[in-house]
């Protein structure tokens, strides 16, 4: 994913973080000034982003040197040594902090997809994460949940048909929002796989007489009704749990046999992972 990000947003970022320079460099560091600086790792987790780190680093000034000893996915504990950067020690510093909030951010999803992931382990249900991403970073949040073993759910609103709550109310109920829906497709010559969230046992059997839909997605079901939702779908649909899950509920929705379980809090309740970037002598 990170190959599909633009240099523009990069550029951005830059002109962000330095605007029309970084006085502190530019004034404390000969312009020929040259060295090395190695990414340290502070907090145990999921290493995830060096991949555009590289990317930063380059963008910023393509002479710059840099050798990546720990990849994306591993597990990585205080002392390692992730990366280093040689070069001109200018290009370095100014590229350093963006460096770290990419990868901090992104190793800190990494980090608490894979305590998700680990904590369902065995049961055939996945992790899913949502639409609750920091705006501008979308792309990255969600290659980090792929990192940390999670799946990525839809990408936006284009590339997925998920029929909310207040699509259905709007509607005018399940049925007429399925039904337009289809009709929608058609028009538009389009094949987008369709989900529908229901709230009610009643509603999963409005949804089944359709006939016509991918994922059933069940709102703030508890374990015991997932159960009984799973065994009523059996199979016709595929099934995702969503809505008030955490860390110490999700094991008894995925032992229900449900196929995924969503869970928002991969992107917007993280903490991130504590590296730095130290000068190397």
């Amino acid at each position: 994913m990170h190959t599909l990000l633009p240099d523009e947003m990069i550029a951005r970022w830059f002109s962000e973080d330095i605007g029309n320079g970084d006085h502190t460099t530019l004034s404390t560091i000969p312009k020929d000034a040259m060295g090395s600086a190695k990414l340290l790792v502070k907090e145990s987790g999921i290493l995830a982003g060096t991949a555009i780190a590289e990317r930063i680093f380059s963008h910023f000034d393509k002479s710059l040197g840099i050798t990546i000893h720990i990849k994306d996915g591993a597990t990585i504990h205080p002392g390692d040594i992730v990366l280093y950067a040689e070069g001109s020690v200018q290009s370095i510093l100014q590229s350093e902090r963006l460096v770290l909030n990419v990868m901090q951010r992104m190793s800190g999803i990494a980090t608490t997809t894979s305590v998700y992931v680990d904590r369902i382990k065995g049961t055939g249900a996945k992790i899913l994460d949502t639409r609750k991403t920091t705006p501008g970073f979308r792309a990255l949040e969600k290659e980090a949940v792929r990192i940390g073993g999670g799946v990525n759910h839809r990408t936006g609103l284009f590339d997925m048909i998920l029929i909310k709550d207040n699509h259905i109310d709007f509607a005018g109920g399940i049925r007429q929002a399925i039904e337009s829906t289809h009709k929608y497709l058609s028009d538009h010559k389009l094949k987008l796989k369709i989900e529908v969230e229901v709230r009610t046992i009643a509603d999963i059997r409005e949804v089944l007489q359709t006939r016509r839909v991918d994922r059933i997605l069940l709102d703030n079901f508890s374990p015991e009704l997932t159960r009984e939702a799973v065994e009523l779908i059996d199979g016709q649909t595929e099934t995702e749990s969503s809505g008030g899950i955490t860390l110490q509920t999700i094991r008894s929705y995925a032992e229900t046999g449900v196929d995924f379980i969503s869970v928002g809090a991969l992107t917007h309740h993280i903490k991130s992972l504590d590296l730095s970037l130290k000068a190397d002598f």
